[in-house]
C-alpha cells in the first residue's frame, strides 16, 4: 500500500513532535522503566500500576502522537489515533481496574524474552536509529508507537496469568503495519518492530500450548 507522504513528511512529523512535548520522551522513558521495576515484584499493586503507565503510553500516542501531529499527514491517523485511546483504555479495564493479569518475572523463555525486548525499546532502538543516520530531534523517540508497542509487547510476555487475546490485537497488528514506513520510507530500525512482534506471538502461542497440556503451571504463585 502506497503512502500518503515521503520521508521527508514523515521525519518532519517527528522534529515538530519532539519540539513541541520535550522533556515528554525522557519522562515517558522513565515511567516505562518504572513498570518494568514494578512488574518485576509480582504484586497485585505493583502490577495494576504497571498497567495503568502501559494505559498512559498508549492513550498519549493516541491523542498526542497520530491526532496531535501524525493526522496532518496522514488521515489514516484519525484511526491509528482512536485504536491507541481504545487500547490503553482497554490496558487501564482490564490490567488496572479489574486486576485480570498482573506481571511476574521468570527466568523462563517468556521472561527473557520480554527483558530482552524492553531493553531493546528503551535503549536498543534509539541506537539502532542513530547508526542508521536518524537522528535526533528527527527521529521516533520513546512514546512513539514503533519503540513503545516493543516495549508493550515485552511486558506482556511478563503478564501472569497471559492477558486476554483481543488485548494483543492492537500492538500485534502495528508491528505488521510499522513495515510499510521501514520498506517505503527507509525506517529499517522499525524492522524490529515486525520481529518484536513475529517473536512475542511465537513466545505467546507456545505459553499457550503449554499451559493448555498442563493447566495452572504459568498462574502458580512463583
Amino acid at each position: 500500500m502506497r503512502l500518503p507522504f515521503d520521508a521527508t513528511q514523515f521525519f518532519a512529523v517527528f522534529a515538530r513532535y519532539n519540539a513541541a512535548v520535550w522533556p515528554a520522551p525522557i519522562v515517558l522513558a522513565a515511567l516505562a522503566f518504572g513498570a518494568a521495576l514494578l512488574a518485576a515484584r509480582g504484586r497485585d499493586r505493583s502490577s495494576r500500576a504497571a498497567s495503568g503507565i502501559l494505559a498512559l503510553l498508549w492513550i498519549w500516542m493516541g491523542a498526542v502522537y497520530h491526532l496531535g501531529f501524525f493526522r496532518s499527514i496522514n488521515p489514516a491517523a484519525t484511526v491509528f489515533g482512536a485504536m491507541f485511546l481504545i487500547q490503553g483504555i482497554a490496558f487501564a479495564t482490564v490490567g488496572t481496574l479489574r486486576g485480570s493479569f498482573g506481571f511476574h518475572f521468570r527466568a523462563d523463555g517468556a521472561g527473557w524474552t520480554g527483558t530482552a525486548l524492553m531493553a531493546f525499546a528503551l535503549a536498543g532502538y534509539p541506537l539502532l536509529a542513530d547508526a542508521l543516520g536518524h537522528r535526533y530531534p528527527m527521529t521516533p523517540t520513546f512514546g512513539l508507537p514503533c519503540p513503545t508497542t516493543i516495549f508493550t509487547l515485552g511486558l506482556l510476555l511478563w503478564a501472569r496469568p497471559a492477558p486476554p487475546t483481543w488485548i494483543l490485537v492492537v500492538p500485534l497488528a502495528w508491528s505488521v503495519l510499522g513495515v510499510s514506513a521501514a520498506l517505503q520510507l527507509g525506517v529499517y530500525e522499525d524492522l524490529s518492530l515486525l520481529a518484536a512482534g513475529v517473536v512475542s506471538a511465537a513466545v505467546m502461542l507456545g505459553r499457550s500450548r503449554t499451559a493448555s497440556v498442563h493447566p495452572g503451571q504459568l498462574t502458580a504463585p512463583g
